[in-house]
């Protein structure tokens, strides 16, 4: 009888690493070996395997087994600790329930050592690599910090690494020392290299890479255990280990300094011989240590080279808390040389913030937040602050904190003026046919100019557009960031009825010659397409544009429709009565002429001044019953403001940022759409999803409509509905008295009757953009990788600098310059409401009962 087996790809004589999205295994003479593992193997045979297939000293030397374990959201991997029978059976199991054919198992070799296994206890799991258990050091866990080691029963060391290091304390002290200082940020990863992560949410647990070990104690041990191993304890890396490739130049996090000290691990203090991997890493950790134990520190010393911190309340209390770091030679590590702890100081009162919780942590503890969700606010970041550390930091904090980590992430907001044309080649240089136009302003000197507006579009959206439905929707939305000036936004339309990103601007505002500009630059560099309907608001800049003869969007080549949305606003501002509002977009809607002069009409009785304000503009703008197909059904301009809130968060960032992330929002839509359309293309579906389902309703509709042929040559036919309404139609020109085909594009339920009364296919009535093969064109061209950047092509131009005009004067919050309507209102939400007097109508700041209640 065979016994059935699963195939194992075993990994030894190396050491494993963890990364953000992945599982490796490194060393220099790493062996791979492949084995047949029985499907009921125990975890005791499976040892035995092991050591039997390497060769390994079963008496010397412990083995620690990882599986790769694939997670379920996106392409990442994990360690899967293999310590007993059931992780046996689930590794074993994986080729069964996950899309792996083969296993992969890692195997790190921990010298055995009796006689320091028996010195440090119960804590003996650590050293055979059951260390998952374990809780972590309260304290230690900053960016790279090196964990606390364990500390024996009775409080003293109980053995340290082989190999003494060779490092000196330098006392060397600046004169002048920062009580605040900031955390140090790598400045060799840069903004591109953040943004192209934020798509990765979920944070791992890292396993740092081993090191020669070494003995940085003040105080080793007169006893030497030759054979003693580090612990190997799991980190977050440092920013610039987070995509380390060589790992034979990077210094681990395995130090094990045991030395004399008289607190317990489990207090959670810091022990002298401590190692952080740089200064920053030392002050988050001792940032994080004093607002877990609710005590302040002040800074007695600070420099490169050393640090001494104490109790802030030591002179009145006499608290003997202090800490006191040195650099370790030729490294940026920072040894602690003198630690005396805990605090035996208490606080006098109950804090709502403290001292060491500044915008420095605020603004590590939301980066990922931040990732995750560009529309961050900043109660919800005091509200996180809150969970996490049970202090109530201030507006100010919080929001300082965003902006730290927003500088951190994506870079400086005025360097970011410089770096957008380096970045507009390298998107040139990997996708050629994309259009970037510029207008700068000269200045007093040498090779500068200074930023005015920017106009770019994608090769993709470019070629896509030509399949879209002839609409397009253009917007302006504001920029929250440092620097003001205004998005401008040209949005097509799709076979599916969803939106199509064309093209884009950053200009500095709203006005007759930027939309001018705006508008010119879609004419000559984009597309030359006539007939197109272009819908907007009613801002004076986009209607004079529009007019302009010389720009190219003037009727007739052209069609200019309005919002229905902004006119209605609009009239509502004029006349205040939600009626006559409510019959103004009935209008609107109206397919009939008939219709729409009934609306027009109960408007006229109810406010003549209404009716003449309406008639002033020209109908076939804002009317669907007299728009003659133009505009496709769409009546407002949503597909832009849909895509202004999609870049809601990012209009907080800097420029660059910004650019990237329209570069990468419309290769994620790209990608999908192309998928969809390829899928219905492979399933031989005519239609987009959109027109099959208006179809099969409209079909329904016709089975119980009552038809009567006139003429069979013309297609002349009269349609009763069900509900006793008469329609005349004519096949040759596809044309309906209820106007909706001519509207929308494709039949009604009145033609659909009448093609089926005749046996006609009524699908010959669809026009070519509702077609799967126009959607799969619409969005099959592809987007192609950004080059690293250090491939990028070299910028020589003139230097771009932000314009100090547009810089925001004051810090803070951003005067919001919208200007605020009744669209801005939501139904069902009542006037403002004052926290004092509880009345409507003003807020406690502008209260007049102030100083009554």
């Amino acid at each position: 009888m065979s016994v059935s087996t699963t195939p194992v790809i075993c990994y030894y004589n190396g050491q494993m690493l963890r990364t953000k999205t992945d599982v490796t295994y490194e060393g220099r003479k790493a062996v791979i070996t492949p084995m047949d593992i029985p499907v009921e193997c125990t975890f005791d045979e499976l040892i035995d395997m092991i050591y039997s297939m390497t060769s390994i000293d079963k008496r010397r030397f412990n083995l620690l087994l990882n599986c790769k374990y694939p997670l379920r959201s996106g392409n990442r991997f994990q360690p899967f600790p293999i310590r007993d029978d059931s992780s046996v059976r689930r590794m074993l199991n994986m080729v069964n329930t996950t899309s792996i054919e083969e296993i992969e198992l890692f195997i790190e070799v921990v010298r055995v050592n009796t006689q320091l296994n028996q010195s440090v206890g119960g804590h003996a799991d650590l050293f055979v690599g059951n260390n998952y258990n374990v809780p972590q050091y309260e304290y230690g866990c900053g960016p790279s910090c090196g964990a606390v080691p364990e500390i024996g029963p009775n409080g003293d060391d109980e053995g340290r690494a082989d190999e003494e290091a060779d490092y000196e304390l330098n006392e060397d002290v600046d004169d002048e020392c920062n009580e605040d200082a900031d955390v140090e940020v790598d400045e060799h990863v840069s903004s591109f290299q953040n943004f192209t992560q934020l798509l990765e949410i979920e944070q791992g647990i890292y396993v740092s890479a081993q090191a020669p070990s070494c003995d940085v104690s003040n105080h080793p041990d007169d006893e030497t255990f030759d054979d003693a191993s580090p612990v190997n304890f799991h980190l977050p890396p440092t920013p610039q280990f987070e995509h380390v490739e060589n790992l034979e130049n990077a210094i681990g996090s395995c130090w094990t300094p045991w030395v004399r000290n008289s607190t317990d691990y489990s207090s959670g203090e810091f022990v002298i011989g401590q190692v952080f991997n740089s200064k920053s890493d030392l002050q988050y950790a001792a940032k994080i240590y004093s607002i877990k134990s609710h005590q302040e520190f002040s800074v007695v010393a600070s420099s490169k080279k050393l640090l001494v911190l104490r109790c802030k309340k030591a002179e009145e209390s006499q608290c003997p808390w202090k800490l006191r770091a040195m650099v370790v030679k030729d490294t940026s590590l920072f040894v602690i040389n003198k630690y005396t702890g805990p605090h035996s100081c208490v606080n006098p009162c109950l804090n709502r913030d403290h001292h060491q919780l500044d915008a420095n942590l605020v603004a590590t503890h939301i980066k990922a937040l931040l990732k995750a969700q560009f529309t961050l606010t900043t109660s919800a970041i005091q509200a996180s602050v809150m969970e996490k550390w049970g202090y109530q930091i201030s507006y100010k904090k919080a929001l300082d904190g965003k902006h730290k980590a927003i500088r951190q992430l994506f870079g400086d907001f005025s360097q970011s003026y410089t770096e957008l044309p380096r970045f507009f080649l390298a998107i040139e240089q990997s996708n050629p046919g994309c259009v970037v136009v510029w207008k700068t302003c000269t200045i007093n000197m040498l090779n500068t100019e200074v930023f005015q507006r920017v106009f770019w579009s994608f090769k993709p959206s470019i070629e896509g557009f030509e399949h879209c439905r002839p609409i397009m929707s253009v917007d302006g939305t504001h920029l929250y960031g440092k620097y003001k000036g205004k998005l401008l936004i040209a949005m097509g339309c799709d076979g599916n009825n969803q939106l199509f990103p064309l093209a884009f601007a950053i200009t500095e505002g709203e006005n007759t010659d930027s939309w001018g500009w705006f508008l010119a630059c879609i004419r000559n560099r984009v597309t030359q397409r006539t007939g197109i309907c272009v819908i907007s608001d009613r801002h004076p800049g986009i209607m004079a544009a529009m007019s302009d003869p010389h720009l190219g969007w003037a009727a007739p080549s052209t069609y200019h429709r309005i919002c229905m949305r902004h006119l209605a606003s609009n009239f509502m501002t004029r006349f205040k009565d939600k009626i006559l509002k409510n019959l103004v977009c009935r209008a609107a809607l109206a397919t009939t002429e008939r219709k729409f002069n009934k609306h027009l009409s109960t408007i006229g009785r109810i406010n003549s001044e209404a009716l003449d304000w309406l008639e002033a503009i020209p109908s076939q703008l804002w009317a669907l019953s007299h728009d003659g197909g133009r505009r496709y059904g769409l009546m407002t301009t949503n597909i832009s403001e849909v895509f202004n809130s999609v870049l809601k968060g990012a209009r907080s960032l800097p420029v660059t940022a910004l650019v990237q992330l329209t570069f990468f929002r419309l290769n994620g839509y790209f990608v999908a759409r192309r998928e969809l359309g390829a899928n219905r293309l492979a399933s031989v579906e005519q239609f987009t999803p959109y027109v099959d389902a208006q179809l099969q309703g409209r079909v329904l509709k016709a089975g119980s409509m009552e038809i009567v042929l006139y003429d069979h040559l013309q297609g002349i036919f009269h349609v009763k509905s069900r509900r006793g309404r008469t329609h005349r139609l004519n096949l040759h020109d596809k044309n309906c008295t209820c106007g909706k085909t001519l509207i929308y594009g494709f039949p009604c339920s009145h033609m659909i009757a009448a093609c089926q009364h005749r046996c006609v296919d009524f699908r010959l009535f669809v026009e070519g953009y509702y077609t799967t093969r126009s959607y799969y064109d619409t969005w099959g061209s592809l987007f192609h990788p950004i080059f690293n950047e250090d491939e990028w092509p070299l910028y020589n131009g003139p230097t771009i600098i932000a314009p100090q005009s547009m810089q925001r004067l004051r810090s803070g919050r951003p005067i919001s310059t919208r200007l605020h309507n009744e669209m801005d209102a939501r139904e069902g939400i009542t006037s403002i409401t004052c926290g004092l007097c509880k009345q409507l109508g003003h807020n406690r700041r502008s209260c007049k009962n102030r100083s009554q209640v």
